[in-house]
């Protein structure tokens, strides 16, 4: 074996037994960032996350709220960092002019915003054993909706219709007419000027750990947990033009 080639092999050896006898780097996971403080403030779910078991199951009510709300509250306070009057405005008034806002953050403030208003009236809308809708709300179901059965049929069924992620809503004017209409993404009917007296969420993300693909038995499930006397609220809200998000 020739002088090069065992001068080779002798540093070789001597750089593995240093290696090993090097102290070993630990390598940490990085802390999960924390939500940005700031104007907007993640609203607390009024019930305990299994309360509405069968019909939407604790671990998607945990999601549903502490991740995914959470971010577009997160997301909101981020950009209000350099745009407070996003923080200092009425939600309905940015969200009815979003043409006001500068282009950089438009899209932002649409998706954000528009899923931060829309899921404060998901869980406002929703408790167990939630009653039956009567009084003025029962009688605007049955003048503008063909009656409870058919009000729901239908509202089911646009809710199906709805491709991809989206909300089918029930919007109310201040007359207190009432209407079905649908919107992709996190659009909201105030951005037409209009308001929401309820609606469902039909982002996969709200049904799909019990019901995958099955949206229409997540439609008619979630019946199950709506909340006819805080729509009452609502309605009464509506018609007296106070009704926010």
């Amino acid at each position: 074996m020739s002088a090069i080639s065992r001068r080779h092999l002798v540093t070789m050896a001597a750089g593995i037994v240093a290696a090993a006898a090097a102290p070993r780097a630990v390598f940490a996971q990085a802390p999960a960032a924390a939500p940005a403080a700031g104007p907007f403030v993640l609203p607390p779910l009024p019930h305990p996350t299994n309360a509405f078991e069968p019909h939407i199951d604790a671990k998607t009510m945990e999601i549903h709220h502490g991740k995914h709300h959470a971010a577009y509250v997160a997301n909101l306070n981020n950009v209000a960092k350099t745009n407070p009057q996003l923080g200092s405005s009425k939600i309905t008034d940015v969200l009815g002019n979003l043409n006001a806002l500068n282009d950089d953050i438009k899209f932002t403030v649409r998706n954000n915003l528009g899923g931060h208003a829309n899921h404060t009236m998901f869980w406002e809308i929703m408790a167990p054993n939630g009653g039956k809708p009567e009084g003025e709300v029962l009688a605007a179901i049955d003048k503008d909706l063909g009656g409870l059965e058919k009000f729901q049929n239908d509202f089911n069924a646009a809710g199906g219709r709805q491709f991809g992620s989206g909300w089918v809503f029930v919007t109310v004017s201040k007359d207190g007419k009432l209407a079905i209409e649908t919107r992709p993404n996190q659009d909201s009917p105030i951005m037409d000027g209009k308001r929401a007296l309820m609606g469902n969420d039909v982002w996969e993300h709200a049904y799909y750990l019990n019901y995958q693909n099955r949206r229409a038995d997540y439609l008619k499930a979630w019946w199950n947990t709506v909340n006819w006397s805080k729509i009452a609220e609502r309605y009464a809200a509506a018609k007296a033009g106070t009704l926010g998000v």
